[in-house]
């Protein structure tokens, strides 16, 4: 669907990050953050701790959370990281779920047309997985983790394979972090940033075409943006 059709809705794709933008995963990732923390005896962080140092990959949370407990060198960073993942793993979705309003907007864009993916720098089996466990995952024609493409966001590389994958066609993304921003606009697309995200700066910061407050702001949003904004 595009600018052409009944209502005007001027995308026919919209792609969605994962982490602070379609799912709260902040309990579980402060989950796994901790427990890795716990096995060095390092105090853990609350969850709104956590929140600023999520879209970067779990890597790069945990550097944050090291950072924050007292420092770290390479060869801890590299221990702690396998055992976050490892924890990560079996615990995906015990306190994750969609923010509200999410779903609804899902299938208003649905509804439109609109073909939905999803871009994460999440690894890519554990972005299934909890898609998966959520009932998700048939939303999406197609999921790009990090790794999956082997460059992450903020390179624009993965949004436009998204693109690619859902067959061509004026496109925006969703996301909340400056990596969202980045690789959207890297790659010539409009992007809207989530005010509710996991926000490592304010969200007005990030350079982003839009803000959305709430998954009811979405679907006016994105009808008010040109396909051609960057």
């Amino acid at each position: 669907m595009d600018a052409n059709s009944p209502d005007g809705f001027p995308f026919s794709i919209v792609g969605f990050d994962l982490d602070g933008t379609l799912l709260d995963t902040s309990g579980d990732l402060a989950a796994a953050v901790n427990h890795a923390l716990a096995s060095i005896g390092r105090p853990p962080l609350s969850v709104e701790a956590v929140k600023p140092m999520i879209g970067g990959g779990a890597r790069a949370m945990l550097r944050h959370g090291l950072d924050a407990t007292g420092g770290y060198d390479t060869e801890t960073l590299d221990l702690l990281h396998r055992r976050l993942l490892d924890y990560y793993e079996g615990h995906l979705a015990i306190h994750t779920a969609p923010f509200p309003g999410a779903l609804a907007a899902l299938d208003q864009l649905a509804a439109r047309g609109v073909t939905m993916g999803i871009m994460t720098n999440k690894l890519e089996h554990f972005a299934r997985a909890i898609l998966d466990a959520l009932g998700l995952t048939d939303w999406f024609a197609a999921i790009i983790g990090g790794d999956t493409l082997g460059v992450a966001k903020p390179s624009p590389v993965p949004i436009q394979a998204l693109v690619e994958r859902c067959g061509g066609g004026t496109a925006a993304f969703v996301g909340d972090s400056i990596f969202d921003v980045e690789a959207a606009k890297a790659a010539g697309l409009p992007v809207v940033a989530c005010s509710f995200g996991f926000l490592s700066q304010p969200v007005g910061t990030l350079g982003a075409d839009a803000i959305i407050d709430g998954y009811g702001d979405l679907i006016p949003t994105l009808a008010r943006l040109s396909p051609s904004a960057i």
